[in-house]
C-alpha cells in the first residue's frame, strides 16, 4: 500500500477514534480521497460520503443528519481498510490451478517436470500411506485419494 492510502488511513482512524466526531474534517477528507484517489471503489465511497458530511458541517444539522454522514464514513473507512486485506476464498483463474497430475505428485510427494518409474511411485506411496492410514490413526477418505493418486500415476507409465 503506498504512502498516500496509509496517510488516509491513520487520518480515517484518528477521526473516527476522536471522542467527538469531526465532521468538517471528514468532509474535508473525503473530498481530498474523492479527488485523489486511483481506486474506483474509494473514490465511489468518497464521493457518496460528501454530501452527507457537508450537511452535517451546517450548524442548524440535526442529530439524524449528523448520524447519517458518520454511517456514510464508515462505509468509506470500511472500503479503505478492505484495500489492504487479505481475500480469504478468491478463486483462482483455470490456469492457476494445479492439474490432476500435479496433485496426484504433490499428495505423494513426488517431484515435478520428470518421468516417473513405478518403483519410484509404489516406493512414494508406501511413505505417504504410512501417515495416513486408517490404521495408523489417519483419515480413511485421504488413504482412498492418496490410492487413487497412486492408480493414476502408474496408469500414465
Amino acid at each position: 500500500m503506498d504512502a498516500q492510502l496509509k496517510g488516509w488511513k491513520l487520518a480515517v482512524e484518528r477521526l473516527w477514534s476522536a471522542p467527538a466526531f469531526d465532521h468538517r474534517q471528514a468532509a474535508l477528507l473525503a473530498a481530498e480521497i474523492a479527488r485523489e484517489s486511483n481506486e474506483p471503489s474509494l473514490q465511489q465511497r468518497a464521493a457518496q460520503a460528501l454530501p452527507s458530511l457537508r450537511a452535517a458541517c451546517v450548524k442548524s444539522a440535526g442529530r439524524q443528519a449528523k448520524n447519517i454522514a458518520q454511517r456514510r464514513f464508515g462505509v468509506l473507512r470500511d472500503c479503505l481498510h478492505a484495500l489492504d486485506a487479505p481475500r480469504f476464498g478468491k478463486r483462482r483463474s483455470a490456469d492457476e490451478l494445479p492439474t490432476p497430475d500435479e496433485r496426484h505428485r504433490r499428495m505423494l510427494g513426488l517431484p515435478f517436470g520428470r518421468r516417473l518409474y513405478g518403483p519410484e511411485i509404489n516406493q512414494a506411496y508406501k511413505q505417504a500411506a504410512k501417515k495416513v492410514h486408517p490404521d495408523a490413526g489417519g483419515d480413511p477418505r485421504a488413504f482412498v485419494e492418496l490410492s487413487a493418486a497412486r492408480d493414476a500415476l502408474m496408469k500414465r507409465l
